[in-house]
């Protein structure tokens, strides 16, 4: 495994699932924390299926998933070269198989739109484009959303074969988009919220549908992020489920009854 030079690269070697990932990652840029890794949780994938991350950044959420499944048909779509050329070398630092193909998901390249997945997956930007923009162009382009919710959707629905699974990690707000871009073409709808502490509003939702199924969508009970009423000491304090996935490779196949 190569270790770069942090004061040469500007890059950090981050640990992930307990130290079963490497990530090189952006000092400066966009950083990836937990949320790729609840997202690769709640992906449902099975050896020998294919999946495409849209927007795979340095790579976390597909590389979980591949750690923790194996055997996948594993591809992502990222539109800044040098994240690109960071998930590259991070697939080949932990040894996994991961195709990244630099491309907009505004404008599926041809070579992923001549295809179809059993499971497409995305963290698209949290937030719409405001007036105040981040000092790193990378940063920027994953927390600020200058394509819209909609076009991700539709892309991911559209890159899915009947029967595949789109899941997504998003802000509760944004809820409505959503839906809205799901357009009838989705069903069996699962929404998962996720509270960072017991009592607190969510912060994040956890959404997993189907291609072309007509089941009603369900509301799942909330998963709590961390212990206690607030973050009173200088340790981690993650629920036993949260810190099992995070660190142990666990899924929340319970939760969704798969």
């Amino acid at each position: 495994m190569t270790s770069p030079s942090t004061a040469e690269t500007g890059l950090t070697r981050d640990a992930f699932l307990g130290g079963r990932l490497s990530i090189c990652q952006p000092k400066a840029g966009y950083r990836a924390g937990v949320d790729p890794i609840l997202l690769a949780a709640f992906a449902m994938a099975q050896p020998g299926q294919s999946v495409l991350e849209i927007g795979c950044g340095v790579g976390v959420a597909s590389l979980a998933l591949q750690a923790r499944v194996g055997g996948l048909d594993l591809t992502g779509l990222e539109r800044q070269p040098d994240y690109a050329a960071l998930a590259r070398r991070n697939a080949a630092d932990n040894g996994l198989a991961l195709d990244v193909v630099e491309g907009d998901v505004a404008q599926m390249p041809e070579i992923l739109r001549a295809r179809q997945f059993d499971h497409v997956i995305a963290n698209p930007p949290y937030f719409r484009r405001g007036g105040t923009r981040a000092n790193d162009a990378g940063r920027e382009a994953a927390l600020a959303e200058d394509t819209p919710l909609a076009v991700w959707i539709d892309a991911g629905i559209r890159r899915l074969r009947p029967g595949g699974v789109l899941s997504l990690i998003q802000r509760p707000e944004r809820l409505t988009d959503i839906l809205t871009g799901c357009d009838g073409r989705v069903g069996r709808i699962a929404l998962l919220p996720l509270l960072p502490r017991e009592g607190r509003a969510a912060s994040l939702i956890l959404l997993r549908a189907v291609k072309g199924a007509r089941s009603p969508l369900r509301l799942l009970a909330p998963a709590i992020l961390h212990r206690g009423a607030d973050h009173s000491r200088d340790a981690e304090d993650y629920t036993g489920e949260i810190s099992a996935i995070l660190r142990d490779g666990a899924n929340f196949a319970a939760r969704l009854e798969i």
